[in-house]
């Protein structure tokens, strides 16, 4: 077997057997072929396609290129969840508390912001004492103890998905739906939980920016995962504008513990209600998806979400005192405040540049190697639809460099269009996407 014969059968259109997709993944991860013959392949993948049987071998042959984690000592059904990526997706925190109290582990391997989106872990880094980094023993025996742990991805986890990942980046082939789906999906399959949740972002602050492409990569990752033994479910969620309302990592932490007092923004609120629902559903606590979402809602109002939360800040070291005292949490210098030039009804939001504007701030990374200020970043309550009154203060800019401050403030303005016309609210949920079909969630027009 050689590596051209491969290439030549994929440029053809022709599927690839087992046997050839794991000696390219697993000679690519050895070092064993330069990366002008694999880009050559990615292209070609790109150009071609692959069909749910090549993806779901790519895949498992990813899953084995590296270490993978067993988290079998763990006790009951571990669920896992993965966003696509978004602008204030501040689901995870108050997600990972809300299904741990309810008695379904989650051992949650998270990764840190890169580009417009957000990280789980640079968030629970502004935390002061929090600890992302554990091995695999110390990480089960706190999710065994507390029911949840969020850490840092292994770097030893999937290595061909980091060393083809760099490779699609520079070589155009980032946005193959095969080459996508197997890199989320490989990551979760290495990291052992036994179902998975998966929020697929949609609009102009996510990564799909059409219903169409989400679908086909919700419904090819659910296919993976469950022809791999994972029971997985899909939504697809707006991104059309930033789903919390706040954008950075301190200020996500006070949002989140928000959240789970009962006190967070509806839309922000009503996915984590349905991924939670979900969760249970999956691990066993919930006979419905409803049911679900009903024991997520108690556990904001008795506050058995918020305990758990300080109980798994507390178990990775951190100080849960934040959850009383929010100033124990970095604190920016600067404070500017945006007013609204006119009244009328919020239009438009161009979401991944205000992510990117919290990122001017500070707030996060163009390159993996970029140091991040954890207390800055951007606050903006209006959502799409909402009437915003002449010399109304619409957002708040936090910053520690005063002038970036004054820059972020003129700069907000040119993100957001205000217009005289009513307009109605965005859609919050698409689809749900399962091994049983695809469930229509909204209403059109």
């Amino acid at each position: 077997m050689n590596i051209v014969d491969i290439i030549e059968k994929k440029k053809s259109g022709k599927a690839l057997t087992k046997d050839e997709i794991d000696f390219f993944i697993q000679g690519y991860s050895r070092g064993e072929m330069p990366d002008y013959q694999i880009s050559a392949l990615l292209m070609a993948i790109w150009f071609k396609g692959m069909d749910n049987e090549e993806i779901a071998n790519l895949t498992i042959s990813m899953v084995h290129s590296g270490k993978t984690v067993d988290l079998s000592r763990i006790k009951g059904i571990k669920v896992d969840k993965h966003s696509s990526g978004g602008v204030a997706d501040t689901v995870s925190l108050p997600l990972v508390a809300l299904v741990a109290a309810n008695g379904v582990p989650v051992a949650k391997m998270s990764g840190r912001g890169l580009g417009h989106t957000g990280g789980t872990i640079d968030k629970l880094e502004s935390i002061p004492g929090f600890q992302v980094e554990f091995d695999i023993e110390k990480f089960i025996e706190i999710v065994n103890r507390v029911g949840g742990a969020i850490i840092s991805q292994s770097e030893e986890l999937v290595l061909a998905d980091k060393k083809m990942y760099s490779l699609r980046d520079v070589t155009g082939t980032v946005d193959s739906m095969p080459l996508i789906a197997s890199s989320i999906m490989s990551k979760k399959i290495a990291a052992g939980s036994n179902a998975i949740v998966l929020d697929v972002k949609v609009g102009n602050g996510a990564f799909m920016q059409s219903l169409e492409d989400a679908l086909v990569l919700s419904k090819t990752m659910v296919d993976i995962g469950n022809s791999l033994g994972r029971e997985t479910v899909a939504y697809i969620t707006d991104m059309n504008q930033p789903l919390g309302e706040t954008i950075g990592n301190s200020l996500e932490v006070i949002e989140a513990i928000d959240i789970l007092k009962g006190k967070g923004g509806m839309r922000l609120s009503g996915v984590i209600e349905t991924l939670g629902g979900e969760s249970l559903k999956l691990g066993g606590k919930a006979e419905t998806l409803e049911e679900g979402k009903r024991i997520i809602r108690g556990s904001i109002q008795n506050g058995s979400g918020l305990k758990k939360f300080a109980e798994i800040i507390e178990a990775q070291g951190g100080n849960n005192n934040i959850i009383k005292d929010i100033s124990l949490l970095p604190q920016p210098e600067f404070k500017f405040v945006v007013i609204a030039p006119l009244a009328g009804y919020l239009h438009f939001v161009q979401t991944k540049s205000l992510g990117r504007l919290a990122n001017f701030l500070g707030a996060g990374r163009e390159k993996k190697e970029d140091k991040i200020d954890l207390s800055v970043g951007v606050v903006f309550k209006k959502k799409i639809g909402d009437f915003i009154d002449k010399e109304e203060e619409i957002a708040t800019i936090f910053a520690n460099d005063k002038r970036k401050g004054e820059q972020a403030a003129l700069d907000f303005l040119k993100y957001i269009e205000i217009k005289d016309e009513q307009t109605k609210p965005l859609p919050l949920l698409y689809y749900r996407v399962s091994k049983e079909g695809i469930e229509k969630l909204f209403n059109e027009g």
